[in-house]
């Protein structure tokens, strides 16, 4: 399973600013990227084509958007489609981002359903999930993981088995208390709740569950990256602001 490194650029940066990121990360690359590592950029709406054109000649390199609304198309004012972001060069969506949940008040079911819908018109999708500090002093890490998890995988449709989900879902673990506040998880935390994880995936898909990625966000940094993707059920991260300079983000890639 290739190692994914995903940058969250969240609502940073101009078409300039990340043109000359996106340049200096696929400059950087060919001669140092890890031949086990996947690259992804969840960029602004306005920056996605020109991330996108940057990466274009790179397979190891993808681009994504931070969020889109489950419709095809229609009277959805201030939305954005899929294939209005597909139409720009995007591969990828999140979904439940922490921020979603907690600023805009997704809910679970609301979270499942744009999952789900970009599922089936063709967008690879990062399914976040996550606790939140009082959660979690609770002892509710497990309930917390199993309610959301349970909203995605009970509202599939017949035809979306847990094989067609491997290579097009990854899932990205989020302790909601370690965002954007320069607290970590430590390593016993990021074990347990990355084991959750993983458990609940096979309790839902079975042996399937063990192929899909399982990703660890939360203030991320070139200095925490490699102790954290060596953790065990860690295949991968979610770099939110140490992703937003190329140098930092690089190193991170490398770690």
């Amino acid at each position: 399973m290739h190692k994914i490194i995903a940058a969250n650029w969240k609502m940073y940066k101009d078409r300039t600013e990340a043109a000359t990121t996106a340049d200096e990360i696929a400059a950087a690359l060919p001669e140092t990227l890890p031949k086990d590592r996947q690259i992804i950029v969840f960029a602004p709406f306005t920056a996605i084509d020109r991330v996108a054109l940057a990466f274009r000649e790179y397979k190891a390199l993808s681009v994504g958007a931070q969020n889109f609304y489950p419709a095809v198309e229609g009277a959805f004012t201030g939305e954005i489609s899929v294939g209005m972001l597909r139409d720009v060069g995007a591969e990828w969506v999140l979904a439940g981002h922490s921020e979603r949940r907690q600023v805009f008040g997704e809910t679970d079911e609301m979270v499942a359903r744009k999952a789900i819908f970009a599922l089936s018109h063709g967008m690879k999708t990062m399914l976040c999930i996550g606790e939140t500090l009082e959660e979690r002093e609770q002892g509710n890490l497990y309930a917390v993981l199993e309610r959301q998890l349970t909203a995605f995988f009970a509202a599939r449709p017949e035809g979306m088995a847990g094989e067609a989900l491997v290579g097009r879902l990854a899932v990205a673990y989020e302790p909601v208390w370690a965002i954007g506040t320069g607290r970590v998880a430590g390593p016993g935390e990021v074990r347990e709740a990355h084991g959750v994880t993983r458990t609940l995936l096979e309790k839902f898909i079975g042996e399937t569950g063990k192929k899909l990625p399982v990703l660890y966000g939360g203030s991320v940094k070139p200095d925490n990256a490699g102790a954290l993707i060596a953790l065990d059920n860690v295949d991968g991260l979610l770099v939110g602001g140490a992703s937003l300079e190329a140098q930092s983000f690089l190193q991170i890639i490398g770690a």
